[in-house]
Protein backbone atom coordinates (compact mmCIF):
# COMPACT_ATOMS: atom_id res chain seq x y z
CA UNK A 1 0.00 0.00 0.00
CA UNK A 2 3.01 2.26 0.69
CA UNK A 3 3.73 1.95 -3.36
CA UNK A 4 2.49 5.37 -5.43
CA UNK A 5 2.56 4.73 -9.31
CA UNK A 6 2.28 7.35 -11.93
CA UNK A 7 2.00 5.38 -14.99
CA UNK A 8 -0.02 2.00 -15.43
CA UNK A 9 3.54 0.81 -16.71
CA UNK A 10 4.27 0.98 -13.21
CA UNK A 11 2.26 -2.11 -12.41
CA UNK A 12 4.03 -4.23 -15.22
CA UNK A 13 4.34 -6.75 -12.28
CA UNK A 14 0.64 -6.51 -11.51
CA UNK A 15 -0.58 -9.86 -12.55
CA UNK A 16 -4.77 -8.74 -12.58
CA UNK A 17 -6.34 -10.17 -15.10
CA UNK A 18 -9.53 -8.07 -14.71
CA UNK A 19 -7.36 -4.96 -15.40
CA UNK A 20 -5.89 -6.17 -18.46
CA UNK A 21 -9.16 -7.08 -19.89
CA UNK A 22 -11.24 -4.04 -18.31
CA UNK A 23 -8.95 -0.38 -18.19
CA UNK A 24 -11.42 1.10 -15.59
CA UNK A 25 -11.03 4.94 -16.45
CA UNK A 26 -12.78 7.01 -19.51
CA UNK A 27 -10.74 9.80 -20.46
CA UNK A 28 -14.30 12.19 -20.05
CA UNK A 29 -13.88 11.89 -16.38
CA UNK A 30 -10.72 13.83 -15.88
CA UNK A 31 -12.73 16.82 -17.89
CA UNK A 32 -13.21 19.12 -15.02
CA UNK A 33 -15.94 20.46 -17.44
CA UNK A 34 -17.86 17.17 -17.21
CA UNK A 35 -21.58 16.84 -15.70
CA UNK A 36 -21.28 15.47 -12.27
CA UNK A 37 -23.91 12.68 -11.06
CA UNK A 38 -24.80 11.45 -14.40
CA UNK A 39 -24.46 7.73 -15.35
CA UNK A 40 -22.42 7.52 -18.40
CA UNK A 41 -20.92 4.09 -20.10
CA UNK A 42 -17.72 3.60 -20.02
CA UNK A 43 -14.70 2.88 -22.59
CA UNK A 44 -13.15 -0.60 -22.90
CA UNK A 45 -9.52 0.24 -23.01
CA UNK A 46 -8.88 4.50 -22.58
CA UNK A 47 -5.79 4.30 -19.79
CA UNK A 48 -3.69 3.74 -22.97
CA UNK A 49 -4.28 4.15 -26.89
CA UNK A 50 -2.65 0.91 -28.12
CA UNK A 51 -2.94 1.49 -32.24
CA UNK A 52 0.22 0.82 -34.94
CA UNK A 53 0.95 3.79 -36.00
CA UNK A 54 0.12 1.92 -39.40
CA UNK A 55 -3.37 1.27 -38.69
CA UNK A 56 -3.90 4.94 -37.29
CA UNK A 57 -2.30 7.07 -40.46
CA UNK A 58 -3.60 4.32 -43.08
CA UNK A 59 -6.86 5.32 -41.92
CA UNK A 60 -6.52 8.89 -41.14
CA UNK A 61 -5.25 9.25 -43.99
CA UNK A 62 -8.42 7.44 -46.22
CA UNK A 63 -11.09 9.10 -43.80
CA UNK A 64 -9.42 12.56 -45.26
CA UNK A 65 -8.81 11.89 -48.83
CA UNK A 66 -10.79 8.35 -49.33
CA UNK A 67 -14.32 8.40 -48.41
CA UNK A 68 -15.64 9.24 -51.91
CA UNK A 69 -13.54 6.84 -54.05
CA UNK A 70 -15.44 4.58 -55.90
CA UNK A 71 -14.86 1.14 -55.36
CA UNK A 72 -11.95 1.97 -52.53
CA UNK A 73 -10.56 -1.47 -50.85
CA UNK A 74 -11.29 -2.72 -54.34
CA UNK A 75 -9.79 -1.35 -57.18
CA UNK A 76 -6.37 -2.62 -57.71
CA UNK A 77 -3.04 -0.46 -56.21
CA UNK A 78 0.69 -0.78 -57.08
CA UNK A 79 2.70 -3.09 -55.50
CA UNK A 80 5.38 -1.59 -55.81
CA UNK A 81 4.19 1.65 -53.94
CA UNK A 82 2.51 -0.59 -51.36
CA UNK A 83 5.83 -2.72 -50.58
CA UNK A 84 8.00 0.77 -50.49
CA UNK A 85 5.64 1.60 -47.77
CA UNK A 86 5.81 -1.67 -45.98
CA UNK A 87 9.04 -1.21 -45.44
CA UNK A 88 8.95 2.40 -44.06
CA UNK A 89 6.98 1.50 -41.31
CA UNK A 90 8.64 -1.77 -41.03
CA UNK A 91 11.86 0.31 -40.54
CA UNK A 92 10.25 2.28 -37.86
CA UNK A 93 10.34 5.68 -40.28
CA UNK A 94 7.92 8.55 -39.24
CA UNK A 95 5.87 7.67 -42.74
CA UNK A 96 3.65 11.14 -43.07
CA UNK A 97 0.83 9.94 -45.43
CA UNK A 98 -0.46 12.87 -47.81
CA UNK A 99 -3.16 13.80 -50.77
CA UNK A 100 0.19 12.48 -53.34
CA UNK A 101 -0.39 9.23 -51.66
CA UNK A 102 -2.76 7.06 -53.94
CA UNK A 103 -5.63 6.32 -51.55
CA UNK A 104 -5.78 2.84 -53.40
CA UNK A 105 -1.87 2.13 -52.29
CA UNK A 106 -2.66 3.21 -48.41
CA UNK A 107 -6.10 0.89 -48.52
CA UNK A 108 -3.84 -1.77 -49.77
CA UNK A 109 -1.37 -1.21 -47.18
CA UNK A 110 -3.93 -1.35 -44.45
CA UNK A 111 -5.84 -4.47 -45.32
CA UNK A 112 -2.14 -6.67 -46.27
CA UNK A 113 -0.88 -5.06 -42.59
CA UNK A 114 -4.12 -7.06 -41.02
CA UNK A 115 -4.08 -9.61 -42.61
CA UNK A 116 -0.62 -10.83 -41.99
CA UNK A 117 -0.18 -9.97 -38.49
CA UNK A 118 1.37 -12.87 -36.63
CA UNK A 119 -1.63 -12.83 -34.35
CA UNK A 120 -4.83 -11.29 -36.15
CA UNK A 121 -6.57 -9.15 -34.97
CA UNK A 122 -9.14 -10.84 -33.32
CA UNK A 123 -7.04 -13.76 -31.90
CA UNK A 124 -7.70 -16.89 -33.21
CA UNK A 125 -8.08 -19.06 -30.01
CA UNK A 126 -11.25 -16.73 -30.06
CA UNK A 127 -12.14 -17.68 -33.75
CA UNK A 128 -15.12 -20.11 -33.15
CA UNK A 129 -16.21 -18.01 -30.38
CA UNK A 130 -17.00 -15.34 -32.01
CA UNK A 131 -18.38 -17.08 -35.14
CA UNK A 132 -21.01 -19.11 -33.05
CA UNK A 133 -22.21 -15.74 -32.93
CA UNK A 134 -23.57 -15.51 -36.16
CA UNK A 135 -26.67 -17.99 -35.21
CA UNK A 136 -27.64 -15.91 -32.40
CA UNK A 137 -29.99 -12.83 -32.94
CA UNK A 138 -30.98 -9.60 -31.47
CA UNK A 139 -29.64 -8.18 -28.08
CA UNK A 140 -28.56 -11.98 -27.28
CA UNK A 141 -26.38 -11.46 -30.11
CA UNK A 142 -24.81 -8.12 -29.26
CA UNK A 143 -24.51 -9.42 -25.15
CA UNK A 144 -22.25 -12.23 -26.27
CA UNK A 145 -20.20 -10.28 -28.74
CA UNK A 146 -19.50 -7.74 -26.23
CA UNK A 147 -18.52 -10.09 -23.68
CA UNK A 148 -15.83 -11.64 -26.22
CA UNK A 149 -14.82 -8.40 -26.95
CA UNK A 150 -13.67 -8.08 -23.24
CA UNK A 151 -11.41 -10.96 -23.85
CA UNK A 152 -9.65 -9.05 -26.36
CA UNK A 153 -6.25 -7.83 -25.34
CA UNK A 154 -5.85 -4.39 -25.13
CA UNK A 155 -3.82 -3.26 -27.90
CA UNK A 156 -6.22 -5.82 -30.43
CA UNK A 157 -9.47 -4.49 -28.50
CA UNK A 158 -8.03 -0.27 -29.40
CA UNK A 159 -6.91 -1.45 -32.68
CA UNK A 160 -10.13 -3.20 -33.95
CA UNK A 161 -12.41 -0.41 -32.42
CA UNK A 162 -9.91 2.27 -34.77
CA UNK A 163 -10.28 -0.03 -37.39
CA UNK A 164 -14.13 -0.66 -36.56
CA UNK A 165 -14.89 3.20 -36.67
CA UNK A 166 -13.04 3.90 -39.67
CA UNK A 167 -15.42 1.58 -41.51
CA UNK A 168 -18.22 2.70 -39.96
CA UNK A 169 -17.38 5.95 -41.33
CA UNK A 170 -16.66 4.42 -45.14
CA UNK A 171 -20.18 2.75 -44.92
CA UNK A 172 -21.49 6.20 -44.43
CA UNK A 173 -20.51 7.66 -47.63
CA UNK A 174 -21.75 4.48 -49.45
CA UNK A 175 -24.30 6.57 -50.76
CA UNK A 176 -24.56 9.67 -53.47
CA UNK A 177 -25.24 12.86 -51.60
CA UNK A 178 -25.74 16.50 -52.99
CA UNK A 179 -24.15 19.26 -51.85
CA UNK A 180 -26.04 22.72 -51.05
CA UNK A 181 -25.68 23.76 -54.49
CA UNK A 182 -27.07 20.34 -56.26
CA UNK A 183 -23.96 19.36 -57.02
CA UNK A 184 -23.71 15.62 -56.72
CA UNK A 185 -21.03 13.97 -54.47
CA UNK A 186 -20.34 10.29 -55.57
CA UNK A 187 -20.88 7.49 -52.94
CA UNK A 188 -17.88 5.02 -52.72
CA UNK A 189 -20.13 2.22 -53.13
CA UNK A 190 -18.68 0.44 -49.85
CA UNK A 191 -21.92 -0.57 -48.03
CA UNK A 192 -21.42 -2.05 -44.66
CA UNK A 193 -22.14 -5.62 -46.17
CA UNK A 194 -19.29 -4.80 -49.37
CA UNK A 195 -16.58 -3.61 -46.35
CA UNK A 196 -17.10 -6.90 -43.89
CA UNK A 197 -16.46 -9.16 -47.42
CA UNK A 198 -13.37 -7.28 -47.73
CA UNK A 199 -12.26 -7.08 -44.32
CA UNK A 200 -13.71 -10.41 -42.49
CA UNK A 201 -11.54 -12.84 -43.73
CA UNK A 202 -8.44 -10.28 -42.45
CA UNK A 203 -9.80 -9.99 -39.23
CA UNK A 204 -11.00 -13.53 -38.53
CA UNK A 205 -8.76 -15.72 -38.72
CA UNK A 206 -9.11 -20.00 -38.24
CA UNK A 207 -5.06 -20.52 -39.51
CA UNK A 208 -2.15 -18.00 -40.29
CA UNK A 209 -1.69 -16.88 -43.89
CA UNK A 210 0.36 -19.45 -46.11
CA UNK A 211 -0.68 -22.46 -43.50
CA UNK A 212 -2.38 -25.03 -44.97
CA UNK A 213 -6.12 -25.48 -45.16
CA UNK A 214 -5.27 -21.46 -44.59
CA UNK A 215 -7.58 -20.18 -47.54
CA UNK A 216 -10.07 -23.19 -47.68
CA UNK A 217 -12.90 -21.61 -45.83
CA UNK A 218 -16.37 -23.45 -46.31
CA UNK A 219 -19.28 -21.64 -47.12
CA UNK A 220 -20.94 -21.30 -43.92
CA UNK A 221 -17.67 -20.14 -42.28
CA UNK A 222 -17.02 -17.39 -44.62
CA UNK A 223 -21.11 -16.27 -44.43
CA UNK A 224 -20.59 -15.99 -40.39
CA UNK A 225 -17.33 -13.88 -40.75
CA UNK A 226 -19.30 -11.70 -42.42
CA UNK A 227 -22.33 -11.58 -40.45
CA UNK A 228 -20.39 -11.40 -37.00
CA UNK A 229 -18.13 -8.17 -38.54
CA UNK A 230 -20.70 -6.45 -39.93
CA UNK A 231 -22.75 -6.36 -36.75
CA UNK A 232 -19.19 -5.30 -34.89
CA UNK A 233 -19.44 -2.39 -37.39
CA UNK A 234 -23.09 -1.51 -37.33
CA UNK A 235 -22.68 -1.41 -33.33
CA UNK A 236 -18.82 -0.44 -32.45
CA UNK A 237 -20.13 2.54 -30.41
CA UNK A 238 -22.11 0.39 -27.81
CA UNK A 239 -20.20 -3.10 -28.16
CA UNK A 240 -17.07 -0.76 -27.11
CA UNK A 241 -18.55 0.62 -23.81
CA UNK A 242 -18.59 -0.70 -20.07
CA UNK A 243 -21.81 -0.40 -18.38
CA UNK A 244 -21.40 1.41 -14.85
CA UNK A 245 -22.85 -1.36 -13.06
CA UNK A 246 -20.00 -3.46 -14.27
CA UNK A 247 -17.30 -0.85 -13.41
CA UNK A 248 -18.37 -0.94 -10.00
CA UNK A 249 -18.34 -4.54 -9.75
CA UNK A 250 -14.85 -4.80 -11.48
CA UNK A 251 -13.45 -1.46 -9.07
CA UNK A 252 -14.89 -4.10 -6.09
CA UNK A 253 -13.02 -7.03 -7.16
CA UNK A 254 -9.89 -4.93 -7.96
CA UNK A 255 -10.11 -3.06 -4.34
CA UNK A 256 -9.45 -6.78 -2.90
CA UNK A 257 -6.99 -8.08 -5.37
CA UNK A 258 -4.83 -4.83 -6.14
CA UNK A 259 -5.03 -1.88 -4.29
CA UNK A 260 -2.41 -0.38 -5.88
CA UNK A 261 -4.23 -0.28 -9.05
CA UNK A 262 -7.56 1.31 -7.36
CA UNK A 263 -4.86 4.57 -6.02
CA UNK A 264 -3.28 4.83 -9.77
CA UNK A 265 -7.09 4.90 -10.95
CA UNK A 266 -8.09 7.36 -8.14
CA UNK A 267 -5.15 9.41 -8.63
CA UNK A 268 -6.34 10.16 -12.40
CA UNK A 269 -9.28 11.15 -11.22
Amino acid sequence: GAMSVDSITDLSDNASKLLEALQLSHPHELDPRRSRGKKKPLSLNPITWQVPRIVDRCCTHLETHGLQTVGIFRVGSSKKRVQQLREEFDRGLDVFLDEHQSVHDVAALLKEFLRDMPDSLIPRELYGAFLSTATMEGQAQLDTLQLLLFLLPPCHSDTLLRLLRFLAEVARHAESSWDPEGHEIPGNKMTVSNLATVFGPNILQKEKPGEKDASALNFEDSAAIILVLQRLIEHHHSLFMVSPEMQCDVLRRLFQTDPDVIEYLLRRK
